[in-house]
């Protein structure tokens, strides 16, 4: 791949802890942000000025949209964190891996002591098509690398 090609992504695998979490179809919102501090500082001549400084990293959220299946490891764990708030003893840390078209991996992004945060299903109906749920994951802490 040469430097600066852009790269086509239909390929992406999702690890939680020690496991690939299955039919997986969508993420959206992995981002990652900062708190800014301002300060305000008198020169010696009197004069007001501010300065923006980083502050403490903010975590975030994001969103996996998959296939309703038979799997029984992802969905336990969406039940420890929503019904049991067992939160701290689930919290894992995530890995989402961007595949080329050669199933190589291209970027990794980590997500530092995750927990299932919100469950949503599609509606039911009576027709062919697969039934979705979309689970809310938030994170402390990101971390983006070049495979």
């Amino acid at each position: 791949m040469a430097i600066g090609e852009t790269i086509s992504c239909s390929t992406f695998v999702v690890d939680l802890g020690k496991f690939e979490v299955e039919t997986v179809q969508q993420v959206s919102g992995p981002s990652f942000g900062m708190d800014t501090i301002e300060v305000k500082q008198v020169t010696p001549d009197g004069e007001v000025f501010i300065t923006k400084q980083p502050g403490a990293g903010r975590g975030g959220e994001i969103t996996v949209i998959r296939g309703l299946d038979r799997s029984k490891v992802f969905t336990d764990w969406i039940h420890m964190t929503m019904t049991k708030r067992d939160v701290d003893d689930v919290r894992q840390d995530i890995t989402l891996t961007v595949l080329d078209p050669n199933n190589k991996p291209v970027k990794r992004v980590h997500l530092a002591r995750a927990w299932a945060s919100g469950w949503h299903r599609d509606s039911l109906e009576a027709a062919d098509g697969p039934v979705n749920e979309e689970v809310t994951i938030a994170y402390e802490d990101i971390e983006v690398e070049n495979a």
